[in-house]
């Protein structure tokens, strides 16, 4: 079982900076979820651990110890932009791909036989990739990463063009790699598969990580926040002086109110709602994941002035880096 980590990663593109300080790290069976926007830098950073690229500083570290051409063969890689043959035969391929990684013939059959049939493929293995669907080849590509039996696993958006029964099928094999004490890293713009998926996230804004942590971690607010669906708070929330509204829209109870508070349990919120009238809703609010991407990207790329440079930068607890 391995650790993969990057420390303090840079790198240009002429006078782009794509990546500035880039650091984290995926301990052995735990799955990271990678996310941020287009041209944010996920794929410049995987490329850079697969070797595809070279980092102006920083370094890619397995075990704690700078990452060797031997070690990096040990990684199982999914490209965004799909890297296979397209007139090849997806058996042949994957056999192939599997004898480059260095397992035998009969071995390198037997593995990519068996994810294929995984993977729902075993159909397939005599057709050319070109001639599958979209969701089809984004399967034979995973199947690519893993024929070889890999100690690590890197993936650029493998839910891209998937169905959900797909969708299910894929993320059962991820989890049972990260079970194996594989670690995961995988990028993806479906937020609510990440959420469900991943043991930690990373978010990169502009080159730089923004926020990493678990998902409860960051899910965590800075003071406890309550759902209350009932009376609108214009009637109740001068009751709670060091409360402060969220958000308050309009239900078929009457209003469902997000509120923030010093309150650990809630009870003062509920008694002040239920002292102007039914609640019917009343519980604990942790943000989701897409709200707080939503939060720390839109923070991270508005410029500072000098009363926002003094003001917490998000309600969220998140642990940066830099």
């Amino acid at each position: 079982m391995v650790s993969l980590a990057v420390s303090d990663l840079t790198k240009h593109f002429g006078s782009l900076r794509a990546l500035d300080g880039v650091t984290f790290s995926v301990q052995p069976g735990e799955m990271f979820g990678f996310v941020g926007s287009n041209g944010a830098g996920k794929t410049t950073t995987m490329r850079i651990i697969m070797g595809v690229l070279a980092p102006d500083s920083g370094q890619v570290l397995w075990d704690g110890k700078p990452i060797t051409f031997a070690q990096r063969r040990q990684i199982g890689y999914m490209p965004e932009e799909r890297g296979l043959y397209p007139k090849m035969h997806v058996g042949d391929q994957l056999t192939y791909l599997a004898r480059l990684a260095g397992l035998d013939a009969n071995a390198a059959k037997k593995s990519a036989l068996y994810w294929a049939e995984t993977l729902g493929i075993q159909t397939r293995l005599k057709d050319e990739v070109q001639k599958l669907s979209l969701g089809n080849q984004q399967r034979v590509q995973l199947a690519a990463a893993l024929v070889s039996k890999p100690q690590a696993l890197i993936l650029d958006e493998p839910f891209s063009g998937l169905d959900p029964v797909a969708v299910d099928v894929m993320s059962k094999v991820l989890r049972e790699q990260t079970v194996n004490g594989v670690p995961v890293i995988f990028s993806s713009h479906q937020l609510d598969l990440v959420e469900r998926l991943c043991d930690r996230v990373g978010i990169i804004s502009a080159g730089r990580m923004v926020a990493v942590g678990s998902i409860g971690q960051l899910r965590a607010t800075e003071r406890p926040q309550w759902v209350i669906d009932g009376s609108h708070p214009d009637k109740w929330g001068h009751l709670l002086p060091a409360g402060q509204v969220i958000a308050a829209t309009a239900s078929d109870n009457g209003t469902r109110t997000i509120i923030e508070t010093e309150s650990r349990d809630g009870q003062d919120v509920l008694a002040a709602a239920l002292a102007a009238g039914p609640v019917h809703q009343f519980s604990p609010n942790k943000p989701h994941l897409t709200d707080l991407y939503r939060h720390v990207v839109s923070s991270d790329q508005k410029p500072e002035t000098s009363a926002a440079a003094k003001a917490p930068r998000s309600r969220f607890s998140f642990g940066k880096s830099r």
